[in-house]
C-alpha cells in the first residue's frame, strides 16, 4: 500500500484551476495558451486520484493518449513522472518504455501510454479498471471521431467503485477559428456533462512563470502581437491571407561575429514534369538560430527537355558538395517530402546518401512551427543570388481564400517550393531546434 503523502496543493495549483480540480463532470476540456500549466494540473489530478484508490486498497489504471506515439517519451511520460515526484511516490513506481507504462509496484495499478497511430493496440486493449483517459495535445487529432473510436473501448472498462470514466482533453487552440476542435469546444461548452475551461499565463499567481519565460513572452509580444495572442493567450486569432509576416525574415550578409554554425541541414521539395525542385542548405548556430545559406532551384517550366531523377540526383549531390566546401560543418540531417520516393531512391542508388522522408502534418501546423522561429527572431537568410527565389516565394506565400474559412485551410499551390522545403526542414528537426515536440 502506498505511503500517505501530504501535498499542499494550493502551492501547486493556481486558483483558476480549482473549478477543474473539483469538477464531477466526466468530460473536461482544458484549452489555453502556452505556459498556462493546464497539463501540469491534469497530471497532478490523475496521479492524486490513482493514489487515493491505492490508499483505499484498490487497483486501477489511467490511460494517456497522444496522436503520435513517438511524442510520448518527451511529453506526457515525463509529466506523469513529474507529478508522481511531487507527491513523493515516484520510487514506488516502475517505468518502462517498451511499452510505455508506469506501474505501482505493490499493487499493479498503472498509467498506460498510447499513440493513436497504433490504433490496433488501443482497439484490442483490455487493461480494465479504468479511472480516466487523457488526450494530450488534442488539437493534433483530425476530428472528434478519432476520440470516439477509443472512448467506447475504455468506458466499458470503468473502475467499478467509481462508476464512470473521466475523459480529459488538453490543447492550445489553433489559430484558425474554424478548426474542428475550436468549433467542437464551443459546441460542448454548455453541455451538462462537459466542463470547458480556458487559461493563460496571465492566470498564474503562484509564480510558476519564471522571469526568463516572461522575457521570452514579452519579446514575442513586441515582435508579432497576433502570434503572441495565439501562442500565449490561446486566442483563435485567424489566419489572414499572408501565411507569414515577411518582415520577420531577417536578411544578412554573413553569419554575425560572435556566432558560429554548428551543423548543416538540407531539405528538398521535389518536383516533377511541371513543378520545380528546391533544395535548401541551412545552418544551425550556437545561439539556436537557423540560417538559410543558399538555395538550389530547378524549374522545368517552359523547357522542352526536362531533367530526369538521375539529373536531379547529380545536381543535388553537386550542390551539397559545393556547400560543404564553403561551409565545412557536419550534416545533421537531409530531409525530403515523404511522398517523393523516386528521387530519394535515385540519390541512394547513385551516391549511397539517405534522405529522411519527413512526417508531414497539416499545412496549418507546419507553417506554425516556422512562425514560432520567426516570432522568436531566429530565422535568417543570406543575401545571395540563389536565395532571391526563397525571398520571393515566401513574400508571396498565401492561404487559399476558398479554404480560409474551413477547418483545413490550404495554401495556394503555386511557386511555393522553397516554402515547402523550409517546412520540411523545421518539421524534421523540431527537437534540435528547441520547438515544442
Amino acid at each position: 500500500m502506498a505511503q500517505t503523502v501530504k501535498v499542499d496543493l494550493t502551492r501547486e495549483i493556481n486558483p483558476n484551476f480549482y473549478e477543474v480540480w473539483n469538477s464531477k463532470k466526466p468530460n473536461k476540456v482544458l484549452k489555453g495558451g502556452r505556459n498556462s500549466f493546464k497539463s501540469s494540473v491534469i497530471a497532478l489530478r490523475l496521479v492524486y486520484e490513482l493514489l487515493m484508490v491505492i490508499k483505499d486498497g484498490g487497483k486501477a489504471n489511467t490511460v494517456v493518449i497522444r496522436k503520435v506515439a513517438n511524442t510520448i517519451r518527451d511529453s506526457v511520460f515525463l509529466k506523469i513522472q513529474w507529478a508522481l515526484a511531487k507527491f513523493g511516490v515516484l520510487n514506488q513506481f516502475k517505468t518502462t518504455v517498451s511499452p510505455f507504462k508506469i506501474e505501482h509496484l505493490p499493487t499493479g495499478s498503472a498509467f498506460y501510454f498510447y499513440g493513436l497511430d497504433d490504433f490496433q493496440k488501443l482497439k484490442s486493449n483490455d487493461i480494465g479498471n479504468v479511472l480516466a483517459v487523457w488526450y494530450e495535445e488534442s488539437a493534433e487529432f483530425n476530428s472528434f471521431e478519432e476520440f470516439d473510436q477509443t472512448n467506447g473501448t475504455f468506458a466499458r472498462q470503468v473502475y467499478p467503485p467509481k462508476g464512470y470514466v473521466d475523459f480529459w482533453w488538453s490543447y492550445n487552440p489553433p489559430r484558425n477559428p474554424y478548426n474542428w476542435i475550436n468549433e467542437w469546444s464551443a459546441q460542448v461548452k454548455d453541455a451538462p456533462n462537459y466542463l470547458v475551461h480556458s487559461s493563460s499565463y496571465l492566470d498564474d499567481i503562484l509564480g510558476f512563470v519564471t522571469p526568463q519565460m516572461l522575457e521570452d513572452i514579452e519579446r514575442i509580444k513586441n515582435t508579432d502581437y497576433d502570434y503572441y495572442r495565439y501562442l500565449y493567450l490561446g486566442e483563435a486569432v485567424g489566419l489572414g491571407l499572408n501565411v507569414y509576416n515577411f518582415s520577420l525574415f531577417k536578411k544578412v550578409d554573413a553569419i554575425p561575429d560572435g556566432e558560429r554554425l554548428l551543423y548543416l541541414l538540407f531539405a528538398v521539395d521535389a518536383g516533377h514534369q511541371q513543378s520545380a525542385t528546391a533544395c535548401l542548405c541551412l545552418g544551425v548556430s550556437n545561439k539556436g538560430n537557423l540560417y538559410l545559406l543558399d538555395t538550389y532551384y530547378y524549374s522545368p517550366r517552359g523547357k522542352v527537355n526536362k531533367k530526369a531523377p538521375s539529373d536531379l540526383s547529380k545536381d543535388l549531390q553537386d550542390f551539397e558538395r559545393d556547400m560543404l566546401r564553403r561551409y565545412p560543418y557536419p550534416v545533421r540531417k537531409r530531409t525530403i517530402d515523404s511522398a517523393e520516393g523516386a528521387l530519394r531512391n535515385q540519390i541512394y542508388k547513385d551516391y549511397g546518401t539517405r534522405w529522411n522522408p519527413v512526417a508531414k502534418k497539416t499545412k496549418a501546423t507546419m507553417t506554425d512551427y516556422v512562425c514560432s522561429l520567426l516570432a522568436n527572431g531566429r530565422l535568417f537568410y543570406l543575401d545571395t543570388e540563389n536565395n532571391r527565389i526563397f525571398e520571393s516565394e515566401h513574400r508571396n506565400y498565401r492561404w487559399d481564400e476558398r479554404t480560409i474559412s474551413s477547418d483545413k485551410p490550404e495554401v495556394v499551390k503555386e511557386d511555393d517550393h522553397t516554402c515547402d522545403a523550409l517546412q520540411y526542414a523545421v518539421m524534421d528537426n523540431l527537437r534540435d531546434l528547441g520547438l515544442k515536440y
